[in-house]
Parts: C-alpha cells; sequence; structure tokens
C-alpha cells in the first residue's frame, strides 16, 4: 500500500525529469546549426532614361564559390535596355543557396547588351551569412 504523503512527491519527481527531459538546447549560429537555410536576393532596376535605348539586354543571376565555379545561374529572359522597371517596379529575385554552401560566394549579375558587348556586377557573401542582397542599379 502506497502512503499518502509521499504521493505528492512522486508525481513531482516524475513532472520534473519528464520536464528535463523535454528541453533541447536551440542556436542561431550557422556554425552551431547546419539547417539554417542561406539565401541571396537579387534586385535589380535602373534609375537612369533608357527611354531610346532599343537594344535587346540579357541579364544572367549567378552564384559562384571562392574558385570562381557556377554553383548556380539563372537567365533571364530578353528584354529591351529601355524596359528595365524603375525601382518602383524593380525585379525582385530570391534564391536559397544550392547545398547550403558555408563558404564565400561571388552573387551578383552577368549582363549581354546586344552589338554592344558584356559587362558585369558582383558582390560578395561571406561564410556565416544567412542572408545576402545583391542591388544592382543599372547604369
Amino acid at each position: 500500500m502506497v502512503n499518502m504523503k509521499t504521493n505528492p512527491f512522486i508525481i513531482l519527481f516524475a513532472c520534473t525529469i519528464l520536464f528535463a527531459a523535454s528541453c533541447k538546447k536551440h542556436s542561431n549560429s550557422p556554425a552551431e546549426n547546419p539547417t539554417i537555410t542561406r539565401t541571396v536576393k537579387f534586385t535589380l532596376y535602373t534609375d537612369q532614361d533608357f527611354s531610346t535605348t532599343n537594344e535587346n539586354i540579357t541579364f544572367r543571376l549567378s552564384m559562384q564559390n571562392s574558385l570562381n565555379q557556377s554553383i548556380w545561374d539563372s537567365v533571364l529572359p530578353p528584354m529591351k535596355v529601355k524596359d528595365i522597371p524603375s525601382l518602383a517596379h524593380k525585379l525582385v529575385f530570391q534564391k536559397a543557396v544550392p547545398g547550403n554552401n558555408s563558404g564565400l560566394l561571388k552573387v551578383g549579375f552577368y549582363y549581354s547588351i546586344e552589338n554592344v558587348g558584356d559587362s558585369w556586377y558582383f558582390d560578395s557573401s561571406n561564410a556565416g551569412d544567412s542572408f545576402k542582397e545583391v542591388i544592382y542599379d543599372f547604369r
């Protein structure tokens, strides 16, 4: 037969054990938590007047590792230079880094203007950054 005076202590002890077992440590540090997604946001616009520029332009969004090897890229449909949107109508693309790469990244834009040539705009995303925004004001 169980003594009625000890029942509250047994219940309290059992609850304490269950509570302590259910507690988990959470970390927001990328080095300690490899499940954090690394994201790059690409923003493209112009504040210049290209209304008379009818050449076609093609933009390519790019992510490269520290060895300049492409880990992701995406080509936008060709458009006229005059149709590059203003800041109020900017193009925005967001992409999780493939493989959750934790090293230094080179992120940005390549572009090619018909009958003019090729160029680029790049920025870096440091190891440990969970978010990077690359803002390109085309000029």
